[in-house]
C-alpha cells in the first residue's frame, strides 16, 4: 500500500488532476512550496503510483465521434484463460474506450465510440460479435454526458 499523503501532497494531486501542465514553479505557488521540494514530492507520488501518467482530454465530437455506446458483454465461459484472451484482444481495439469486468448478469461492460449508428452497427457486427468467447451483447446508448471528466476525489479519508 502507499504511503499515506499529507495535506501537501493531497493538494498537489488536486492541482495536477485539474491542470497538468502547470510547471513546477507553478504548481508550488499553488501548493506553498519552493520549486526543489515540489518536484521531489511530485517524483515520489509518481514512484509510489499516486500519479500514473498524464495525458490531454480529446473532445470526441470535435473528432467526429458523435456516438458513445455502452456495451454489456456476456461471455461463454468464465475461465481465466477465455477472459485472458478476451480483454488482451479489447487492448487491441481503438474503439473501445474503456472496459470494465463487472458483476451481475454480464461480465464486461465498454465504452466505445463511433462516428454515428450505422458506424456502430457495422462495428458491432464485425468486431464484437467475432470476439473470443462472446456469448451476448447488449447496446445502450448515451444521449449526452452529463459528467465527463473523470476526476479522482482526492479525499483525507476515502469514503
Amino acid at each position: 500500500m502507499p504511503t499515506p499523503l499529507d495535506r501537501t501532497d493531497r493538494a498537489l494531486l488536486n492541482a495536477l488532476q485539474n491542470n497538468a501542465r502547470l510547471t513546477v514553479a507553478e504548481l508550488a505557488d499553488q501548493v506553498s512550496l519552493t520549486t526543489s521540494p515540489c518536484w521531489r514530492r511530485v517524483k515520489l507520488l509518481e514512484e509510489a503510483g499516486y500519479i500514473t501518467g498524464y495525458q490531454a482530454t480529446l473532445s470526441p465530437k470535435a473528432l467526429g465521434y458523435g456516438v458513445t455506446a455502452f456495451v454489456s458483454i456476456m461471455m461463454e465461459s468464465h475461465n481465466k484463460e477465455a477472459a485472458r484472451v478476451f480483454e488482451q484482444r479489447l487492448m487491441e481495439i481503438p474503439q473501445i474506450v474503456a472496459c470494465h469486468n463487472v458483476s451481475g448478469r454480464y461480465d464486461f461492460l465498454l465504452e466505445i465510440l463511433a462516428h454515428d449508428l450505422e458506424s456502430f452497427g457495422e462495428f458491432a457486427r464485425e468486431v464484437l460479435q467475432t470476439l473470443p468467447g462472446v456469448k451476448e451483447i447488449y447496446s445502450s446508448f448515451s444521449y449526452k454526458a452529463v459528467k465527463q471528466r473523470r476526476v479522482i476525489p482526492v479525499a483525507e479519508r476515502p469514503l
